[in-house]
């Protein structure tokens, strides 16, 4: 059952920050976004490694450490997402994806480590 719900996770959990990483890339409100956090030069880092920590933790289904390395990374951008949001004021609402994503890693992080 556990392995069921990792993987659900795990899947979930990549898919989004795939999105997310294109979204980056290509969208014209994360563009409006990261010019209203203050870092429009992050902009695409943070689409870079968003979609190659959505990519590896797909892969890590199949190569454990690597799902291990990319919950902890995906971790510590959303952490420092959380940070930004904090710093420039946002809300709670505003601020939850983040926390929920950070939250969410660290999990798929523990379950990996516990397996």
């Amino acid at each position: 059952m556990i392995q069921h719900i990792k993987l659900f996770l795990v899947i979930f959990s990549g898919l989004s920050f795939l999105i997310f990483g294109y979204l980056c890339f290509f969208s014209l409100y994360f563009k409006n976004e990261f010019i209203r956090y203050g870092i429009p030069n992050f902009r695409k880092t943070t689409g870079f490694f968003q979609s190659l920590g959505g990519v590896s933790l797909i892969i890590g289904v199949f190569i454990d450490q690597l799902a291990v390395i990319a919950s902890v990374g995906l971790t510590i951008l959303m952490i420092l997402g959380v940070i930004v949001r904090l710093k420039i004021k946002d809300g709670l609402l505003k601020t939850m994806p983040a926390i929920f994503y950070a939250f969410l890693n660290a999990l798929i992080f523990y379950l990996f480590l516990n397996d």
